[in-house]
């Protein structure tokens, strides 16, 4: 896999960088290194970060169904929705109604899909929960499309997850 090099990539906060070495020092759930939705969170990977408390991240998908396709994840590593503590999965749907608000500002999304796939049989491809906020807009005729796409460029992708931050509600 490639490394991100020096000074690239998401920046942490001492706050997360400590969460993020903690987390990977120890056994257990809240982190995998094999995850790579862990390897993001722990800055070890680049992203283009739509949002982030505490306990969750909101990043832009790399294989958008449409522009502003949004990945909502905990901090804390569970696979499945079946094994994600039920005050997990609260923080992680409002945070997902946050980006659906966002998107609608900044997007002019009239809609949106919210889909969480369990499991490798229901399509989930990296083992670690999370949930797909997808705009949809009648402008763009985009309903009903799920077949996966790019940005035209990585400053594209920039200035979508740039947009999305600004419209964010406080």
């Amino acid at each position: 896999m490639r490394q991100r090099p020096a000074g690239r990539g998401p920046r942490l906060r001492a706050s997360e960088k400590a969460f993020a070495e903690a987390a990977f020092s120890k056994e257990g759930p809240d982190m995998s290194r094999d995850c790579v939705f862990c390897r993001i969170i722990a800055g070890e990977l680049p992203c283009a970060r739509v949002y982030e408390d505490q306990d969750t991240l909101a990043i832009l998908d790399i294989a958008p169904v449409v522009k502003g396709h949004t990945l909502v994840i905990p901090k804390r590593h569970s696979s499945r929705i079946t094994d994600t503590p039920d005050d997990v999965l609260a923080r992680l749907i409002a945070a997902a109604r946050r980006v659906v608000r966002a998107q609608a500002r900044a997007l002019q999304a009239d809609g949106a899909n919210v889909t969480q796939a369990n499991g490798a049989v229901a399509g989930q491809i990296v083992p670690h929960i999370h949930f797909h906020v997808i705009p949809r807009s009648e402008a763009r005729g985009d309903r009903g499309k799920w077949t996966g796409g790019s940005y035209a460029s990585p400053e594209e992708m920039r200035q979508t997850a740039e947009s999305l931050r600004a419209a964010m509600e406080d």
